[in-house]
């Protein structure tokens, strides 16, 4: 009986956004994630620039939050080689930092970023952030839909 009301509740449901957090601080992973599971969001952490990539081919997200500072490949070079390749070209990406200043903001769009949060980010920023970038249309559309 449990199963059968799953699947009824299930069908109303919209489908779940994928959001891929990378940082390199757990805090900051953690902190995206509670937020972001909280509205229904489907969330995958990376560590650095290498994880990242290869849980992009994996997951396919729909939207990529990513700190700047990281060790082995930082945020920059991630959103560059994210927004050459083909597949991954449209995926939004938004630049997490904890610098402010306008040569930050820049520097992210010349690598490809679609947008700039800086950090620490509060709930409301973040989800601000995060709903700026995927499509609205998609979301309302899907939670109309019996």
């Amino acid at each position: 009986m449990t199963d059968a009301k799953t699947a009824t509740a299930n069908p109303a449901k919209p489908a779940s956004r994928r959001v891929l957090v990378v940082d390199d601080s757990e805090t900051i992973r953690r902190s995206a994630e509670i937020f972001l599971k909280l509205t229904g969001m489907e969330v995958i952490l990376a560590t650095d620039g290498f994880d990242a990539l290869s849980k992009i081919n994996d997951y396919n997200p729909d939207l990529i939050l990513v700190d700047i500072m990281m060790p082995k490949l930082d945020g920059y070079q991630m959103c560059q080689i994210v927004k050459q390749h083909p597949t991954h070209a449209k995926t939004p990406v938004i630049m997490l930092s904890s610098k402010d200043g306008v040569f930050d903001r820049a520097r992210g769009r010349i690598a490809g970023s679609d947008q700039y949060l800086t950090k620490p980010f509060t709930r409301d920023g973040l989800l601000a952030a995060v709903n700026a970038q995927l499509k609205p249309a998609d979301a309302a559309g899907a939670a109309g839909t019996p």
